[in-house]
């Protein structure tokens, strides 16, 4: 590889972006304007830089006029920053001793006056000329990938993405914050537009999961603590007590049979509070791990001290309970995370105008789905609360989706499960449903297909937002019912449709502890809490941290097909980082020059990475380059100027400021 030389010879490319650059600045004055520059051997324009030929253009001429620096000017460096290192690199020269001037976003497409954008992109191309003289020869490093893998959330994404690890060989750590793994599909009682049975698709995945050698599954369990960098991650795992030991329990469910609760009393998470369960229980028949847990909210033992235990007399045999029980911390270090924490559903009740919570037989979708499942409380008859089968049940889009109120995001799946319980209430009871919308939302696969289905099968559509629900009756019709008043956008006035039952189609929104979570693993969210991901086409499932993905409904809002792929796509990007063996760390990292730190420890606080430790034995402070992202937060802050960053030393910001600066 070529080493810096005591003579500069710059090389400098403007790029015409076909017309993106060209139609607004004028390329080829640019170029003569550099060739005149200090330093300058060579000034060259090119229709496309990045193409191969104009890539192979740069290597031809470090080569044959011996230029030691390389300025292309063209578009963002986020698009095409590596591609002109490698080139540069291929062509002999050290990649750092490159740079890159963005006359496309910060230039062309921000301006009208094409003489004063070109004279934009000689005062930009100047400042990068003169900074340029001043790159030094850097080296990027490489960390070693631990190859073991974290995957945070057992839902469908988190279950796909394990799976896919540990078949490709890999050791997998799945944790749950839940009993069981499954997620909210292990709710469902069908998928659309398929009208598969979800237990059917999920179940024979997740007993994959609990039985896989190389996952091993932590449910009731949550992450506390991340520290490390990508390849080296130490990882605190909380193991919340079931009160019974999983190693010793068989799931043979005497334990509940024999319960002092004789009947169920309590309220059932897994069924939404439709239906009771006892202080022991299993979340629902095809649970993952199938072992039972103790609420030690309502079990008596837990609570009081005074109870029978027949549920230890009925294991005497396996002495698998054990109300001694504490939280138990786990840790282990794995090379790559990948977050699949999924959503919540929005609360109904944030919207009163519609009764949740009010009128007995107002209803979430993910209710509904519980009524229409046969392993559901009601055993798949639709039974409203007080006791009656409906004849007429009105489904409401959109309640906590594109509103201004609550929030302006498109849930995505809110239209096709809101036409999937229309086909299975309809099939249930024979009821007279009608689907009020504002726009119908049918993009995927077979989706279109299933809507005209459910026009075949006699549902009424209605356009327009609800207004509200009442229980007021006007006419005897009404009487005894649910009042929906909608206006119908496409009939052009005000409607009352009385209804039986009312299910409201709530949207998707971020897990409750999503800023938590982000904070923990130093990820970003979006404006509306889902975490962001690294570049929404070239980057979908990476994150700004290296070595943790996401994958499903944490990223946003999305259907199950969608998921499943996602999670393969991050599965993917991890065995990739394994696979290498190592990650490359750019060198554009901070340093501390020791003779100059007076060891104040100001910086220290400040890295939004923990990069920085103080060094006890020679009280100052240290940066770890694995861990620093070039942020320059440390560097600005120094009171002392002894942190310097690479690629952004004072020589280099200077001379491009005088450069944008200077009068020629």
């Amino acid at each position: 590889m070529q080493m810096e030389t005591k003579e500069i010879r710059i090389g400098f490319y403007v790029c015409h972006c076909g017309s993106n650059i060209a139609s607004m600045v004028d390329c080829p004055e640019v170029a003569r304007f550099a060739e005149k520059l200090p330093h300058v051997a060579l000034s060259r324009d090119y229709k496309y830089m990045c193409s191969d030929p104009g890539q192979e253009l740069i290597q031809r001429d470090i080569k044959e006029h011996h230029l030691n620096r390389i300025v292309v000017a063209s578009c963002s460096p986020l698009l095409h920053e590596h591609t002109f290192r490698t080139a540069v690199e291929k062509g002999g020269l050290n990649p750092f001793l490159f740079h890159m001037v963005n006359i496309r976003e910060h230039d062309s497409w921000v301006h009208t006056d094409r003489q004063e954008a070109t004279a934009k992109a000689k005062a930009l191309s100047r400042a990068a000329i003169r900074r340029v003289v001043h790159h030094k020869v850097l080296e990027t490093k490489q960390v070693p990938i631990h190859p073991e893998v974290l995957v945070l959330g057992g839902g469908i994404a988190g279950i796909h993405a394990a799976m896919t690890l540990a078949n490709a060989g890999k050791k997998v750590f799945l944790v749950e914050r839940e009993a069981t793994i499954g997620g909210h599909m292990a709710r469902f009682d069908k998928t659309f537009p398929t009208l598969d049975c979800a237990a059917c698709i999920l179940t024979p995945k997740m007993s994959a999961v609990g039985a896989h050698p190389n996952i091993t599954l932590w449910s009731y369990s949550e992450v506390t603590k991340v520290d490390g960098f990508v390849g080296n991650y130490q990882v605190t795992v909380k193991r919340k007590p079931r009160y019974i030991n999983e190693e010793l329990c068989v799931g043979c469910m005497e334990c509940i049979k024999t319960c002092v609760y004789k009947e169920p009393k309590f309220a059932d998470e897994f069924n939404e509070g439709l239906g009771k369960r006892k202080p022991i229980y299993v979340p629902f028949p095809q649970a993952t791990p199938q072992v039972v847990l103790i609420d030690p909210e309502t079990c008596l033992n837990l609570k009081t001290g005074k109870c029978k235990k027949t549920c230890v007399e009925a294991c005497a045999d396996r002495q698998a309970i054990d109300f001694t029980q504490k939280e138990e911390f786990k840790e282990i270090k794995v090379g790559t995370i990948i977050v699949a924490t999924g959503f919540k559903p929005f609360d109904a009740e944030r919207v009163p105008q519609y009764g949740y919570g009010i009128h007995k037989n107002v209803y979430t979708a993910l209710e509904v789905e519980r009524l229409v499942n046969a392993s559901g409380p009601t055993g798949g008859e639709v039974i409203m609360r007080d006791g009656r089968k409906p004849e007429s049940v009105g489904i409401i889009h959109c309640v906590g989706s594109r509103d201004a109120k609550t929030n302006r995001w498109c849930s995505r799946v809110c239209c096709m499960y809101s036409l999937k319980l229309a086909h299975l209430i309809k099939e249930h009871t024979g009821a007279e449903i009608y689907n009020f919308y504002i726009d119908m939302r049918t993009p995927g696969k077979g989706y279109d297909e299933f809507y005209e289905k459910l026009l075949d099968e006699g549902v009424h559509f209605i356009r327009g937002r609800v207004g509200e629900v009442t229980d007021w009756a006007y006419t005897k019709e009404e009487e005894g019912k649910l009042v929906l008043r909608v206006e119908d956008t496409l009939a052009g006035f005000v409607r009352r449709i009385p209804v039986d039952m009312v299910v409201l189609a709530t949207g998707l929104e971020p897990q409750a502890d999503a800023q938590n979570v982000r904070r923990m693993l130093n990820m970003s969210c979006g404006t509306e809490g889902f975490f962001l991901e690294r570049h929404p086409k070239l980057a979908p499932v990476s994150t700004f941290t290296e070595g943790v993905f996401i994958a499903g409904c944490c990223q946003g809002p999305r259907d199950i097909p969608d998921t499943v792929a996602q999670a393969g796509a991050a599965a993917a990007e991890v065995l990739a980082l394994i696979d290498k063996g190592h990650v490359d760390l750019e060198p554009n990292t901070a340093y501390v020059r020791e003779e100059d730190c007076s060891g104040c420890k100001s910086c220290i606080p400040l890295c939004p990475y923990t990069a920085i430790a103080f060094i006890d034995a020679s009280s100052k402070a240290a940066i770890n380059e694995a861990l620093c992202k070039g942020c320059g937060t440390c560097v600005a802050a120094c009171p002392s100027g002894s942190i310097v960053q690479n690629l952004f030393e004072d020589e280099e910001i200077f001379n491009e400021i005088e450069g944008v600066l200077a009068y020629d």
